[in-house]
């Protein structure tokens, strides 16, 4: 599994405003790469990448296990539309989403359900950013809380 990431995908995880420890919610992640580089970069953080798709979730467990025996990153299989923070999950600091259908304004109750479950699933001061800005853009929740 090529583990190198995209320019694109790079100067996405650079622009992010990563910390240490905090917990990141990737949309969309596809079979992980994104999500394997910004697990490195957060302390004892944790990021959760999501993905409709069990081949993409399987991909990316397959190709992630030394940063899951981290337990930096975990890897689930849900509709951005559907996720629900499991019975102890803390809330996430941010959420980034690449490429993805359910947020691109094509299906705006599908996206109305999923910036609600977003914003459900973040902390108050919890933030979401899309790409499609330079190289991203902050969509506000505030109608969402």
């Amino acid at each position: 599994m090529n583990s190198k990431l995209s320019k694109r995908l790079a100067d996405i995880v650079d622009a992010l405003p990563l910390e240490k420890d905090i917990r990141v919610l990737e949309i969309g992640c596809g079979p992980g790469a994104m999500a394997r580089e910004i697990s490195k970069r957060i302390g004892k953080g944790h990021v959760l990448a999501i993905d409709r798709s069990a081949k993409a979730i399987q991909q990316a467990i397959s190709g992630s296990q030394p940063e899951i025996e981290t337990g930096r990153l975990s890897f689930r299989q849900v509709l951005i539309e559907k996720f629900e923070l499991g019975d102890n999950e803390k809330p996430f600091d941010i959420a980034i989403a690449v490429r993805v259908g359910a947020l691109d304004g094509r299906h705006p109750e599908i996206e109305k359900q999923s910036l609600l479950k977003i914003a459900k699933a973040l902390k108050k001061t919890g933030k979401l950013f899309i790409d499609g800005g330079n190289p991203l853009k902050e969509i506000s929740l505030h109608e969402y809380r």
